[in-house]
């Protein structure tokens, strides 16, 4: 029987990238985000090359709700759900405290904290039918130090880890595995909704060293999908090779195109 995966933030990025990578190895996907037009591009895109099945549903994270009536709805199609993969984030600005815009700390709470609660707590009765399930979390390089200007970014990313760390634990007596990825920078639309469509100031993000790949990303998400169902990786954090971690880049020059 074929594995199912239920990726959010599926319409750019990584968790685009994770699934085409996915429905390559055979998975079943089941690609959610908030716009329909992505979704309906991504599904032809994986179903003209890969012979899986294709689900999309198109709603916010942030929204409570429309949550619980997605995987509702999705709850007499699936027998189970093998992997979550809780991708859906962003950042919003880039100011000193006392600068930050309360409606993208909102903004930013509401997804990157809430919709993987939100998500994870609907999923989980599909999740325990399973005989290998697994919750993979997205975290960053942001929720293992706090930078300038940073500040509720690499707030909610830190709760990514806890949150990550505590359902290992309340999880632990039902088979369940929790992992937390924690990417460097990758080069994805991250900068550019960070900066509002300000893309001469998006670009800067990247400029002098070769970055991350979303495909990068997928690839090392898989990986720890494919382990035996014995063996759980609990944290795991990438970079690019001229990235040591949120403070220090090589930008020399794009050394390994």
């Amino acid at each position: 029987m074929r594995k199912t995966i239920l990726i959010t933030g599926a319409t750019a990025g990584i968790g685009k990238a994770a699934a085409h990578k996915f429905a390559r190895e055979g998975y079943n996907i089941i690609a959610t985000g908030r716009r329909a037009d992505k979704l309906a591009e991504l599904k032809e895109e994986i179903t003209t090359a890969n012979d899986i099945a294709v689900t999309t549903l198109c709603f916010d994270v942030q929204d409570r709700t429309a949550v619980e009536n997605a995987i509702k709805d999705l709850k007499p199609m699936l027998q189970s759900l093998d992997v979550l993969l809780n991708n859906a984030g962003l950042a919003l600005g880039k100011d000193l405290f006392g600068d930050g815009d309360l409606d993208d700390w909102d903004t930013m709470i509401d997804t990157n904290v809430k919709g993987i609660l939100y998500m994870t707590k609907a999923c989980l009765p599909l999740l325990e039918k399973s005989s290998s399930p697994q919750i993979i979390n997205i975290g960053s390089t942001a929720g293992q130090e706090v930078y300038e200007l940073g500040n509720i970014y690499c707030a909610t990313k830190h709760a990514v880890v806890a949150i990550s760390k505590a359902m290992r634990i309340d999880l632990l007596q039902k088979g369940i595995k929790v992992t937390c990825i924690n990417p460097g920078a990758a080069e994805t639309e991250f900068s550019l909704v960070r900066f509002k469509g300000n893309r001469e100031i998006a670009k800067t993000t990247y400029d002098g060293f070769t970055p991350l790949r979303p495909e990068d990303v997928a690839e090392v998400i898989y990986y720890t999908a494919s382990l035996p169902v014995h063996v759980c990786i609990n944290d795991l954090t990438i970079t690019a090779t001229q990235q040591a971690n949120s403070f220090y880049v090589n930008r020399s020059g794009k050394l390994f195109e």
